[in-house]
């Protein structure tokens, strides 16, 4: 067997070349998933937003820049003067402790950057070496692990939280902005009183002074929909912690918008609209840490936010693999095993369920994200359009793509692309999932520019209309999926046909190319080359066999499955995957060829364990 593709170089022309093969926004990477790039077109529906968006942006920025606006903060205008703190709120994530010791001597290690700030300075004075690092470490993402380390922790906690309330006491589009204040001020809330208990009367005036004002700005603009109930969740739990009435009145208010908030963030399926599997369980996390906090409070938990829990918790029953972590699509990454167990540990009926009747898995879909499975087979299908309008700054264009699990191998995924990787924009296009693709185009692309600073990456281009029917049998079920994003470019649909059959734990699959119905005009009769990619997990290993044909998989449990096609170019490449916000190199399997634009072509594929008598060699 040959570890590389039959159609790659040989000798020393095969290093990939990685000036010329790179994607586009992911230097030094060397993968061959060449995107073609070209200007966004936004069309004329995008232009009221932009233009709305230009006036409100430049209104605020005025407004807050203002000298005086800190007043409207403080306890005069805004609801009296903070003393005390009324609850500590459970963070229900897990923090590693370990990188809390390297705070202690100054050493900030966030986002794969690093900083020496050794006391009694501060990092706030200085640049950050990335953007990422700098959003971590405004978001006091670094604040938990720091308080894991004792009293000593918390004074160091306390001294760097008022550093920071010096050097950001006005307000800034970024230490302010409303992707980083909630994050903030859910981690300060959980901390305070313990800060509090370290500091002297003065510093705990200034740490309640400093929460108050910055729960008090996430009940302003601006903000937008997307993060909407994330804010009010935060400022939520920041009213709960601050005591007396000025507390009392921040909780009150941020409840009263929260209802409509998770009605429109919140699906019906327990999908999060954003269709981000990450985006909802991290909602969920923080809904926790709310009921928590009004539980310390002896107050009720109103009736949408326990609903938006269940409804959360619900679809995290589907979205969550067999390997404990999450499906891995439109933004979302996989997160982690512990995260995950721990936003499930309230949920005794699936505890239950599961000793119950561990035979049986889930099957279902949320979000549009589909399930089916038999005993060692698990395929998560991205079966509907990318999200929209203020809603697709995280999306991704892939759709029908897959995710497959095997055991508790994750072996076909995605490039794990996600809102953090913001120099990474090229693994939204749609060859950064395990979908099909013509003409090494993607059917949408990031809103970029100008256009973009002022409405985030959204994606942009022609509406993708995603169909999709599932039928159960016996010991079969099958998965037919179609989308029409190829219409415009090519006059052709793309059909997934998924049968799985669970006795055998076998996948068998045909991707078919064929003429828009009803759309004579569109067709033109061309070759349209076409690549479906799989790709592979980090650490997954892959092998050729001798027929050119089947490709063995191994991953870390070693058991073996067989990827084969009657594709006519079948190769293993180099890609790349994006893991906790770091860049890793993977592999992708590549299945290449010509489709007819006035025509139907299929291609079939299947995978299934390795070590029948028929396996290739």
């Amino acid at each position: 067997m040959s570890p590389i593709g039959p159609f790659s170089p040989r000798g020393q022309d095969a290093t990939p070349d990685v000036a010329s093969g790179q994607i586009p926004g992911l230097a030094g990477a060397p993968v061959r998933t060449p995107v073609r790039s070209g200007a966004t077109e936004t069309g004329p529906a995008l232009w009221p937003a932009i233009a709305g968006r230009i006036l409100t942006r430049q209104l605020w920025i005025e407004l807050y820049g203002l000298p005086g606006y800190g007043l409207t903060l403080g306890p005069v205008l805004g609801g009296g003067k903070v003393t005390a703190f009324a609850a500590t709120p459970r963070d229900f994530r897990p923090h590693d402790a370990a990188p809390g010791k390297n705070l202690l001597v100054g050493r900030f290690i966030l986002a794969g950057a690093s900083m020496e700030v050794e006391a009694p300075a501060d990092p706030w004075n200085r640049p950050s070496p990335s953007r990422p690092f700098a959003v971590e470490l405004h978001a006091f993402n670094w604040l938990p692990a720091l308080m894991a380390q004792g009293e000593r922790g918390a004074r160091e906690a306390l001294r760097l939280t008022l550093g920071w309330s010096d050097a950001f006491a006005r307000w800034s589009p970024f230490a302010w902005g409303p992707e980083i204040l909630p994050r903030r001020v859910v981690n300060l809330a959980c901390a305070a009183r313990k800060m509090g208990a370290v500091a002297t009367e003065a510093e705990r005036l200034r740490l309640a002074d400093s929460l108050a004002r910055q729960t008090r700005q996430l009940l302003r603009p601006p903000g937008g929909l997307a993060t909407r109930a994330e804010r009010l969740t935060a400022a939520a739990i920041g009213g709960c912690v601050l005591a007396g009435a000025p507390g009392q009145s921040l909780r009150r208010r941020a409840l009263s918008g929260l209802t409509g908030a998770l009605k429109t963030t919140v699906q019906a399926d327990g999908g999060h609209a954003s269709r981000s599997p990450e985006a909802g369980l991290e909602l969920l996390l923080d809904l926790l840490t709310l009921d928590d906090a009004l539980a310390q409070l002896s107050e009720p938990t109103p009736e949408a936010v326990t609903g938006a829990i269940a409804r959360l918790t619900e679809g995290l029953r589907l979205l969550a693999l067999p390997d404990g972590r999450l499906a891995s699509f439109q933004g979302g990454g996989p997160s982690t095993v512990a995260r995950v167990a721990a936003a499930r540990a309230h949920d005794e009926t699936a505890t239950a369920r599961t000793k119950a009747e561990p035979e049986h898995p889930p099957f279902g879909a949320v979000a549009g994200l589909t399930r089916i499975a038999s005993p060692l087979l698990t395929i998560l299908a991205d079966a509907a359009a990318p999200a929209g309008g203020a809603w697709g700054a995280s999306a991704c264009a892939q759709p029908m793509a897959l995710e497959i699990v095997c055991g508790k191998d994750r072996l076909i995924t995605g490039s794990g692309w996600t809102p953090a990787s913001t120099d990474r924009q090229a693994l939204r296009l749609t060859p950064g999932h395990s979908t099909l693709t013509l003409g090494e185009r993607s059917l949408n692309e990031p809103l970029g520019g100008w256009k973009g600073e002022l409405l985030g990456p959204r994606l942009v281009g022609p509406p993708i209309h995603v169909t999709t029917d599932q039928r159960d049998g016996d010991g079969a079920v099958w998965l037919d999926m179609e989308h029409d994003g190829w219409n415009e470019a090519f006059g052709l649909n793309h059909q997934r046909r998924l049968y799985l059959d669970q006795r055998m734990d076998e996948l068998r699959a045909e991707e078919k190319l064929f003429p828009t119905p009803g759309r004579k005009e569109m067709i033109r009769q061309i070759a349209a080359p076409y690549a479906i990619r799989f790709h592979l997990e980090p650490g997954v290993q892959a092998s050729l066999a001798r027929d050119r044909r089947s490709i063995l998989l191994r991953g870390a449990s070693g058991r073996g499955w067989w990827f084969r096609t009657d594709g006519p170019d079948v190769a293993i490449e180099p890609s790349v995957h994006i893991d906790a916000g770091l860049t890793r190199r993977s592999l992708q399997i590549v299945v290449r060829g010509s489709a007819r634009t006035d025509s139907e072509s299929r291609i079939r594929w299947k995978l299934s364990p390795a070590g029948a008598s028929g396996d290739p060699t």
